[in-house]
């Protein structure tokens, strides 16, 4: 599959396949058609980025189940269900697990387009951040174990003596493992670093001292 925003659209229904395909492609996304769930799962990549407009009632897996199943793989997907025969239990078990929206047959153009659109743009966005936050994880994964103990007490907001003294080296070996840090991190300075960590959920604690 493409990596370009995809809208994926399960109905076992062709007609409704084909009209909707029709309405997506004509506000300029990308549309790919499925007419069961078990042939979206065969053919999806997890890591595409897009929306999932679902069909409720299907034979074999219908809406609900794929919605599971996909759950139970860790594939993260907006959904929005479309169905000609929903309920309010219904709807409230499928927004409960997680979809987005829940529209009626016959859903018009517009409405069906407005939530599109909204449910890429967020899920866009959310790649774009997940994507810069795996890129600066990656830059503490050339750390030496002393440079991250350095790294850790820096960011906690000791001077370079009192790690010095905390760790049992020299002052300049302090200075040149702080160095390193920046280095490897790209960080301009302490709060660039701080940011850093932060993004990547390292712990901040300073190590345990014994006394």
């Amino acid at each position: 599959m493409s990596s370009e925003p995809c809208v994926f659209l399960v109905d076992d229904d062709f007609a409704v396949r084909d009209s909707l395909k029709l309405v997506i492609e004509a506000a300029g996304f990308v549309c790919r058609t499925f007419e069961s769930a078990e042939h979206f799962l065969e053919s999806f990549c997890p890591g595409n980025i897009g929306v999932l407009l679902l069909d409720v009632n299907m034979p074999g897996l219908d809406g609900q189940e794929l919605q599971a199943e996909l759950s139970r793989r860790h594939i993260h997907l907006p959904i929005i269900f479309l169905t000609a025969h929903g309920d309010i239990p219904m709807t409230v078990r499928v927004i409960k697990a997680g979809a987005l929206d829940f529209l009626t047959k016959p859903v018009s153009s517009e409405l069906l387009i407005k939530r599109v659109r909204e449910a890429l743009q967020q899920e866009v966005e959310m790649h774009a951040k997940t994507m810069e936050e795996q890129a600066l994880c990656r830059r503490l994964s050339g750390l030496t174990a002393r440079e991250m103990e350095v790294m850790t007490w820096v960011v906690s907001g000791l001077a370079n003596k009192e790690i010095a003294r905390k760790l049992d080296i020299s002052h300049r070996t302090v200075e040149i493992h702080r160095a390193r840090v920046m280095e490897k991190t790209g960080a301009a300075n302490l709060l660039e670093l701080a940011h850093i960590c932060e993004t990547c959920r390292l712990c901040l604690d300073p190590p345990f001292e014994s006394t």
